[in-house]
């Protein structure tokens, strides 16, 4: 909780310290006096920045406080903005429960949540199907080169290791979409852009799991990288522990002592190294989705920032810092069942 709360103090204030005035964006051509002032007081922004502040915090917070009286009021609990259930009143102000407000877009006048939750669903796909490439993938070659160490295998999945870190996300996205969307597009049957679904003239909206294989590839490919060598490393140091040794003495096959014994014990760092890297994709995959078309949250960010409509991104940077936080509660689960020495008794 502190953390989502430094991420939304910080998100603030960095935002309202940008150039540009939200009603002259929302107005556009249209802008005058009186209905710039007319914006200013509808979005609060004519107000003291610590009030902001106060109602920014009040509209995330899912238990707030609201004037349920005065419709004139920043705080008024209005129909339109907020979900909620009253919890108890005093006096002119009513206690709620509510789902967070994360305001509306300058553009499209759009509430930020439901841009979130279209999009979001297409990304999480995106860097789901990613992160499991690189993780089979990953693992199984780590634990090859770990196995044949200083072997040719070993030395060709090290150099495709380091290949896979150097490389940009948008630079192998670029050489991917052009290779299989446009030179081999005849042998593959791939296309450079698509989104998860597609609209066809007779069909209308179908699912078209093809679009998903080259920027999943693309995205997959530094976070594969990274268990390959994360795999190897630990692998390696699990196998010279005494109670590997004492494996090997009583007889067991290597494929034994590896899945039955070293396995488990090595997969710890390779845990942090997907959890990590599948918030990351959450929140990274703007510049993959971009280039291939791909319409989910990250392209949304990309749009708003060039249009400069703030409320989208900041909604967008929360969310993130949402998915960041709850992922690393599940790894240290996933760190209690995997390794019982660091459970919390």
């Amino acid at each position: 909780m502190l953390v989502l709360y430094g991420v939304i103090t910080v998100i603030f204030f960095l935002f309202n310290v940008l150039p540009g005035d939200p009603a002259t964006i929302m107005l556009g051509q249209r802008a005058n006096k009186d209905a710039i002032e007319a914006i200013h007081k509808d979005l609060g922004t004519d107000r003291p920045l610590m009030e902001q502040y106060a109602m920014y915090l009040n509209d995330l917070s899912p238990i707030s406080v609201h004037n349920y009286v005065n419709n004139e009021s920043q705080w008024f609990l209005n129909p339109e903005k907020y979900n909620w259930k009253p919890i108890f009143v005093l006096g002119n102000k009513s206690v709620v429960i509510k789902l967070p407000y994360l305001r509306r877009s300058y553009i499209t006048k759009r509430r930020v949540a439901d841009i979130i939750k279209e999009t979001l669903p297409e990304t999480a796909v995106l860097a789901f199907t990613s992160i499991v490439i690189a993780s089979i993938i990953g693992i199984f070659l780590g634990i090859i080169s770990a196995v044949k160490k200083n072997t040719i295998y070993d030395r060709l999945s090290l150099v495709m290791a380091v290949l896979g870190m150097a490389a940009p996300s948008f630079f192998v996205g670029l050489i991917i979409a052009w290779l299989f969307g446009y030179v081999l597009t005849d042998y593959t049957g791939l296309s450079p852009t698509g989104s998860l679904y597609d609209i066809d003239v007779w069909e209308g909206e179908k699912m078209t799991l093809k679009n998903l294989i080259l920027p999943a590839i693309t995205l997959g490919i530094r976070p594969l990288a990274i268990v390959v060598q994360l795999m190897r490393s630990s692998l390696l140091d699990v196998m010279n522990q005494d109670y590997i040794r004492t494996a090997k003495a009583k007889g067991l096959s290597m494929y034994s002592v590896i899945i039955k014994h070293a396995l488990k014990n090595a997969l710890n760092p390779v845990v942090t190294a997907i959890s990590g890297w599948f918030a990351g994709l959450m929140a990274g995959a703007v510049f993959v989705e971009y280039i291939f078309s791909w319409k989910g949250i990250g392209y949304e960010v990309f749009e708003a920032l060039t249009k400069n409509d703030l409320p989208v991104v900041m909604g967008a940077t929360l969310i993130f810092a949402s998915i960041f936080v709850v992922t690393n509660i599940f790894v240290d689960i996933a760190y209690g069942i995997l390794d019982p020495r660091v459970r919390v008794k």
